[in-house]
């Protein structure tokens, strides 16, 4: 980021913006000219920068963990409202510690990227994919049915497999991920993290049943009434926006 032609406004300096103005430098994030934006949008555009910073993780560039939650809570509440069915699902990178015991960690790192990289590739603009920790990842895939899952789950699951990773000059290695889903229940005013819980039961079984697999929870199947929908629309917390 090159510095600003002018230094920033009295207004902006009292606010001692220089750690965050170091960390979007780090980021590679470009601020406006101050000479062509008034203080008001350059100031805009440090918050919306350091916004992004925080949502973001910063070795893979997909969305992190505090992002990934804030989204989940969300379509709880829309599948709870709306009724459509919506997948969530995490993916662990198998046998991971091996490939930083024998290559070292910044093999490792360019493992999480290649893998981040190809997960970003098997969503559409309206699923979200985070790094949820360490080796692990998750998806939510709104409007996904159930009849569609175990071929969505299956296909992020052969493009890791199919990956060649290059980690030095003139080396590679090749890894496979186990992958858990859930559904959230229709109609039903669960919670993110009961929906994590069931999905992470999930990739436990694929793990156990031997890895590189996808194991997904089956959807309950329940009747609401009209009357009942009518409950959850009346108590949900976003039905100012349905």
């Amino acid at each position: 980021m090159p510095p600003p032609t002018d230094p920033p406004t009295r207004e902006a300096q009292a606010l001692n913006l220089d750690a965050a103005l170091q960390l979007l430098d780090q980021s590679g994030h470009r601020l406006p000219d101050l000479r062509e934006a008034g203080k008001a949008v350059w100031l805009q555009a440090v918050i919306d920068g350091l916004c992004e910073l925080s949502s973001r993780d910063p070795l893979t560039g997909l969305a992190n963990r505090r992002h990934f939650e804030l989204m989940l809570a969300g379509e709880v509440d829309r599948v709870a409202r709306a009724g459509e069915p919506a997948l969530v699902l995490m993916i662990d990178i198998d046998h991971f510690k091996k490939v930083n015991d024998a290559h070292g960690h910044p093999a490792g790192d360019e493992v999480l990227k290649h893998v981040a990289h190809t997960l970003q590739d098997c969503i559409r603009p309206m699923d979200t994919v985070a790094r949820f920790g360490g080796e692990e990842f998750a998806m939510i895939l709104p409007n996904c049915p159930p009849s569609f899952a175990q071929a969505v789950a299956e296909r992020i699951r052969i493009r890791i497999q199919s990956m060649t990773i290059p980690i030095s000059p003139g080396e590679t290695v090749r890894v496979t991920v186990s992958l858990g889903g859930a559904f959230a229940p229709q109609w039903v005013r669960s919670s993110a993290l009961l929906w994590v819980e069931r999905a992470d039961q999930q990739l436990y079984r694929a793990k156990t049943e031997g890895r590189n697999r996808a194991c997904l929870e089956q959807p309950a199947v329940s009747l609401v009434s009209p009357e009942e929908k009518g409950l959850l629309f009346g108590t949900s917390q976003f039905q100012d926006f349905a």
